[in-house]
C-alpha cells in the first residue's frame, strides 16, 4: 500500500479523515471486497497517491465492515469517492472513472503551485500587505502564466492601490470570454471610476459646489472622485443632483453613471433600491 494511504475504520475516521483534512486534502474511497470496479479503482488511487507525494491523503473505507460512516455519508453504491477539506466534503464522484477524469478531479482538489501562491497573495492582502501580495502574484504568474485568476487578483489589488495603468493592462490581457464575466465587468467599472477620479481635491470641489449649486462640472468631478474612493452613497448623492438639475448635462452622464454604479453594486445593495426610486422620480 502507498505510504500516503491507509485503511480507515469507523473508530478512527474522525482522526484519520476529518482532523487530517485541516492539514491536507483527504480522498476517501468507500469500497467493498465483492465490488469488481472497486478492484480497478483502488490500485489506481494508490498509484496517484504515490505520484502526488503527500499532496493528498487516501483513506480506504471498506463499507461492509464500517457501516456507520457509509450511512453517515449516504453511500448507496460503491466505489464512491469523496474529498474532504477542513472537515467538509468538497467534491465527489462514483464509479471507476478513467485515470484522466480522476486526474482532473485531483486538479480541482489540489491547487497548482501558481494557484497556491495566488491564495497566499490573497491572504497577504487581507493582512494589510499589498506589496507582498503583488510580489507573490508576480511569482505565481511566472509559474503559471495561463492562469487568468492570478491576473484578476492582481488587477483587483492594483485598483485598490491606485495602480490604474497596470490594472488596465492586466484586465486587457484577459481572454475575450473572461472579460465578459460579471466579476470582470465589475472590476472594469471600478477601474473606470478610479481613472476618472484620480487627482481631484474633494475639499475644493465641495467649496465650489457650496458657492454655486449648479456647478455640475464640479459635482461630476466630485462624484468621480468619490466613486474612485468607493464612497458610493456620497457619489450617488451628487449624481442624482446632476440629473435633477440638468438631465441633458454631459450627454446624460448623471443617469448613465448612476446605472453603472447600480450594476457594480448589484440589486441586493440597499443603495440601489433607494437611488433607483429617486432616479425614477427625477426622470418623471
Amino acid at each position: 500500500m502507498s505510504a500516503f494511504a491507509a485503511n480507515v475504520s469507523d473508530a478512527d475516521f474522525q482522526q484519520a479523515v476529518i482532523e487530517r483534512s485541516f492539514q491536507t486534502p483527504v480522498l476517501v474511497d468507500f469500497w467493498a471486497t465483492w465490488c469488481g470496479p472497486c478492484k480497478v479503482l483502488k490500485p489506481l488511487l494508490e498509484k496517484l497517491a504515490d505520484e502526488y507525494q503527500g499532496k493528498f491523503f487516501l483513506a480506504l473505507v471498506e463499507t461492509d465492515a464500517n457501516q456507520q460512516q457509509a450511512a453517515k455519508y449516504g453511500i448507496r453504491g460503491v466505489p464512491a469517492v469523496k474529498s474532504f477539506i477542513n472537515g467538509e466534503v468538497v467534491d465527489e464522484f462514483t464509479g471507476a472513472l478513467p485515470e484522466g477524469d480522476i486526474r482532473a478531479f485531483l486538479e480541482r482538489l489540489i491547487p497548482s503551485p501558481g494557484e497556491a501562491l495566488r491564495l497566499e497573495a490573497e491572504a497577504l492582502y487581507q493582512q494589510g500587505d499589498p506589496a507582498g501580495a503583488l510580489q507573490r502574484l508576480a511569482e505565481a504568474s511566472a509559474l503559471d502564466p495561463s492562469n487568468e485568476k492570478i491576473r484578476i487578483s492582481a488587477a483587483a489589488i492594483m485598483i485598490d492601490e491606485g495602480e490604474n495603468a497596470e490594472a488596465r493592462r492586466m484586465l486587457d490581457s484577459l481572454s475575450a470570454a473572461t472579460r465578459q464575466e460579471e466579476r470582470i465587468l465589475a472590476l472594469s467599472t471600478r477601474l473606470d471610476f478610479a481613472e476618472k477620479g484620480s487627482g481631484g481635491d474633494a475639499t475644493q470641489l465641495q467649496e465650489k459646489i457650496a458657492a454655486n449649486e449648479n456647478d455640475l462640472d464640479a459635482r461630476l468631478e466630485l462624484a468621480n472622485l468619490l466613486l474612485a474612493r468607493q464612497d458610493y452613497e456620497s457619489a450617488l448623492q451628487q449624481l442624482i443632483e446632476i440629473v435633477r438639475r440638468d438631465r441633458q448635462f454631459g450627454d446624460d452622464i448623471g443617469r448613465k453613471t448612476m446605472l453603472s454604479v447600480f450594476s457594480l453594486l448589484g440589486g441586493g445593495n440597499p443603495l440601489v433600491g433607494t437611488y433607483r426610486r429617486l432616479l425614477a422620480s427625477a426622470l418623471n
